[in-house]
């Protein structure tokens, strides 16, 4: 029983982990956005 509880607090660490890198993916933009130089983006529209 003690092998179970184990492998279920890693499967979610892992999910929790995961969940974490997902949301700071889909909200780089938002975050990091502001830090961005506005010349760079004009460089990346082209």
């Amino acid at each position: 029983m003690k092998t179970a509880r184990f492998v279920l607090k890693i499967v979610g660490a892992s999910l929790a982990f995961a969940g974490s890198v997902c949301l700071i993916i889909g909200f780089w933009d938002k975050l990091f956005g502001r830090f961005s130089a506005p010349e760079l983006e004009d460089y990346f529209e082209e």
